[in-house]
C-alpha cells in the first residue's frame, strides 16, 4: 500500500506548527493566573462540576458544563473546514459500555459518574511514575481546541472540536525508559456509578494501548472538553484519550491509569473477540470489519438514516500525518 507523506517523507508537522503565538501567550497568561490565584476559581469550578452535570436527557446543550478556555490549534491536519456535528448528537449519541450498551444509555445513566476528586496513575516503565489529580493534568500544558473527525468502527463518524493537548507533553514528563515500547489506558470501572460494568459484554475494566510511537504523535490529544466546555459525563470526563486516525473504540474515556510495557497488552475488545477488532485498528477502507464494510461511513447528524454515505478516508483523513508510522507493515495482517 503507498502511504502519502508530507514535507519531503517526514510524518511530524514543524514545531512552529505546534505552538502558535497564540498558544505561547496563552500559556504565559495562565501562569500569571494560578501565580495571582484568579485560575483557582477555575479549578474550584471543576470541583464542583458534579453539580453542573447534565440531567438525564437525550438532547443536552452548550451550556450545560462549566467553559474550559482555548484557542485554535495550528497543529498540521488538526482543524478541518467540515461542518460541525451538532452538540445534541455528539452528546446523545455514544458508546461508552460502563453505563449500558445502547447509543442513548450513556446520556440516560452517566450522570451517577462521579468525576470529582479524580486521579490519574502513571506506572510501570517510566522514570517517574506519579499519581496526577485533574488539577494537576489541567495545569500540565495550555489547552488547545482541535477539530478531528471520529470514525466508529459501526460505520458512524462525526466531527467534534476537543480541547486539550498532545499526549506526549505528559508522556515526556514521566521520561519512559527505553524498554517501555507500549502505553496502557484503563478506564474506571465502578459498579456504583457504571450500570454497564455488571455486565458480561467484556471483562472490566475497559483497557486500550498504543504503541508509544503512536501515543507521542502531536495528533494523539489527552482531552478535558468539547465544544469550549468541560466533557459531559457520557463523552468520557474528565479526561479522556482522542486518537483521530482510529477507529473509535481506541480513544479510552475516563481514564484512570495509564501504565507502560515492553509487551502489547490486552485490550479489552481484541480479548473480546480477536477477529474482528485488532490492536491497531487504523481506521482503513480496504480492510472491512467480518459482519460489514469499512468503504463508506455515515455522517451522524446529516438527514437522518437516509443521508448519502461518505467514502471513509485512509487513516480517517490522517494519512499524510500518521502514514510513516506503519511503513512497511502489511496492514491486513496488522489490522
Amino acid at each position: 500500500m503507498l502511504i502519502k507523506t508530507n514535507r519531503d517523507g517526514f510524518c511530524q508537522p514543524l514545531a512552529s506548527e505546534i505552538t502558535s503565538q497564540r498558544v505561547y501567550e496563552q500559556r504565559r497568561t495562565l501562569v500569571k493566573l494560578m501565580a495571582s490565584g484568579v485560575a483557582g476559581a477555575a479549578l474550584s469550578a471543576w470541583a464542583s462540576r458534579a453539580a453542573h452535570a447534565q440531567e438525564a436527557s437525550l438532547t443536552p446543550r452548550p451550556g450545560k458544563q462549566p467553559a474550559l478556555p482555548s484557542v485554535k490549534s495550528s497543529l498540521a491536519g488538526a482543524i478541518t473546514m467540515e461542518k460541525l456535528t451538532p452538540y445534541k448528537d455528539a452528546s446523545s449519541y455514544n458508546n461508552f459500555y460502563e453505563f449500558g450498551t445502547d447509543k442513548a444509555d450513556p446520556a440516560r445513566h452517566a450522570h451517577t459518574l462521579k468525576t470529582s476528586p479524580w486521579t490519574v496513575e502513571i506506572e510501570g516503565l517510566v522514570k517517574k511514575p506519579a499519581q496526577y489529580t485533574l488539577e494537576d493534568l489541567l495545569k500540565l500544558s495550555a489547552q488547545q481546541e482541535r477539530v478531528y473527525r471520529l470514525r466508529c468502527v459501526e460505520g458512524w463518524s462525526m466531527v467534534i472540536p476537543w480541547i486539550g493537548y498532545s499526549l506526549s507533553e505528559l508522556i515526556k514528563k514521566v521520561e519512559p525508559l527505553g524498554s517501555a515500547k507500549y502505553v496502557e489506558f484503563v478506564t474506571l470501572a465502578d459498579p456504583k456509578t457504571m450500570p454497564g460494568v455488571g455486565s458480561r459484554v467484556l471483562d472490566w475494566p475497559y483497557v486500550e494501548a498504543l504503541r508509544l510511537d503512536e501515543a507521542m504523535h502531536p495528533l494523539t490529544l489527552l482531552s478535558f472538553g468539547m465544544y469550549g466546555e468541560l466533557l459531559p459525563n457520557q463523552n468520557g470526563a474528565p479526561v479522556r484519550l482522542v486518537v483521530p486516525w482510529k477507529y473509535g473504540f481506541k480513544s479510552g474515556k475516563s481514564l484512570v491509569k495509564i501504565r507502560f510495557t515492553d509487551k502489547p497488552p490486552a485490550t479489552a475488545w481484541n480479548k473480546a473477540a480477536a477477529n474482528e477488532y485488532g490492536f491497531y485498528s487504523n481506521v482503513n477502507p480496504n480492510v472491512d470489519h467480518p459482519r460489514w464494510s469499512q468503504a463508506t461511513e455515515r455522517r451522524i447528524g446529516e438527514d437522518g438514516l437516509f443521508a448519502k454515505k461518505r467514502k471513509t478516508l485512509m487513516f480517517n483523513g490522517y494519512e499524510a500525518q500518521v502514514g510513516q508510522l506503519y511503513a512497511g507493515m502489511d496492514l491486513k495482517k496488522f489490522f
